[in-house]
C-alpha cells in the first residue's frame, strides 16, 4: 500500500482536531440550509440549463416519445447539477488521489475506478427505483397532489422522510471518518464508495425538483418499467456528471500537487469527513426542520430571498 494510500484509508485526524472539524461540518450545514434558495437552484440555474440544452421550454413542452424521454432524462439530470448532494463526489476523492501511485499510462483508469464503484451504487438505486415506480404508478407518493395538516404537500412528507433518513447516514459517515464514530467501511474501501453512491441514488426517492417530477410522470405514463429504470439511471448520471470531472481535473490536472496535499497524515479522512457531516447536516436541518416550518411547524430563520 503506498503512502498516499495508507493515508486516505486509515489516518484520522488527532484528537484535538475532531471535534473542531465536527463541529465546523455541523455548522457549515446549518448555514447551507439558512442561505439555500431552491428557488435560484432549480428554477434560475437549472430550467435555464435545460431550455438552453433543449433549445425548448423544458418545463412546458411535452416529452413526445421514449426517444426524447431518454434525452430529457440525461439533461435534466445534467441541469441539476447544482444540488447540495454532490458534495458526496468529495467523499470519493481521496480514492480517486490514489491514482498517483499508478504507471503514468494507468493513472486515468486508476481514477475512473472509484468513479467507478460509486456510480454502480447510484445506478442500482435509480434502476431499482425507476422499475418500482412505474409498477406502483400514480399511487407513488412522489406523484400525489394531496396534501396533510397546513397544506403540507404529500409528495413533500416523502421528502422529508426520505432525506432525513440519508442525512443521517452521510453524518454517520462523516463522523465516522473523523474517528467520532465506528466505521462500517473499515478496511473495505469498495463497498464504501458503493453505499456512498446508493445515498446519491437515493436522492431520486424524494426528489422534488420539477423537471424530474415531470420526467417520473412521463416514465409512469409509458407503463415500462425498464424504460422507467432506463430514465432514472440517465438522470442520475446526468446529475453527478460535472462533479466527476471536477473531480478528475482536480487530481489528473494539477500534476501531482493535490494528491501531495492529501497525503497529510488525517487531511483525507478530514475533507471526506467534514464534507460528509456538512452533507448530512444541511439535509437534516433542510429537509426536517426547514420545510415542515415553511407550512407552520416549528421555526427556522428565512432569508429575504426566501421570503
Amino acid at each position: 500500500m503506498t503512502a498516499l494510500a495508507s493515508s486516505t484509508r486509515t489516518e484520522v485526524p488527532t484528537t484535538r482536531r475532531r471535534p473542531v472539524a465536527a463541529v465546523a461540518g455541523v455548522l457549515g450545514g446549518l448555514v447551507l440550509a439558512v442561505l439555500w434558495s431552491f428557488e435560484f437552484v432549480d428554477h434560475v440555474i437549472g430550467d435555464n440549463v435545460a431550455n438552453s440544452v433543449l433549445g425548448t421550454d423544458a418545463k412546458q413542452t411535452a416529452i413526445a416519445g421514449s426517444a426524447a424521454g431518454v434525452v430529457f432524462a440525461f439533461v435534466s439530470g445534467f441541469a441539476g447539477t447544482f444540488t447540495a448532494c454532490n458534495i458526496a463526489v468529495f467523499g470519493a476523492l481521496p480514492d480517486v488521489a490514489e491514482c498517483s501511485a499508478a504507471p503514468r499510462r494507468g493513472r486515468l483508469a486508476a481514477a475512473l475506478a472509484p468513479l467507478g464503484w460509486l456510480a454502480l451504487g447510484l445506478v442500482s438505486v435509480a434502476a431499482v427505483y425507476g422499475f418500482l415506480a412505474v409498477l406502483v404508478g400514480s399511487r407513488l407518493p412522489q406523484l400525489s397532489t394531496d396534501t396533510v395538516g397546513d397544506g403540507l404537500p404529500v409528495r413533500l412528507v416523502q421528502a422529508s422522510v426520505v432525506f432525513g433518513v440519508i442525512g443521517l447516514a452521510f453524518a454517520w459517515l462523516g463522523l465516522a471518518a473523523l474517528g467520532l464514530l465506528p466505521d462500517p467501511f473499515a478496511g473495505r474501501p469498495v463497498a464504501r464508495l458503493v453505499t456512498l453512491g446508493a445515498l446519491v441514488g437515493g436522492f431520486l426517492v424524494g426528489r422534488p425538483y420539477p423537471l424530474f417530477h415531470k420526467l417520473l410522470e412521463q416514465a409512469v405514463d409509458s407503463h415500462n418499467p425498464f424504460y422507467g429504470a432506463l430514465v432514472l439511471v440517465l438522470q442520475s448520471l446526468g446529475n453527478v456528471l460535472i462533479m466527476a470531472v471536477l473531480a478528475l481535473l482536480l487530481v489528473l490536472g494539477t500534476r501531482g500537487a493535490f494528491q501531495r496535499w492529501l497525503s497529510r497524515p488525517g487531511r483525507a479522512a478530514l475533507l471526506v469527513g467534514v464534507s460528509l457531516l456538512a452533507l448530512g447536516a444541511f439535509l437534516v436541518f433542510y429537509w426536517d426542520v426547514r420545510l415542515p416550518a415553511m407550512f407552520g411547524y416549528g421555526w427556522f430563520p428565512t432569508m429575504p430571498w426566501n421570503a
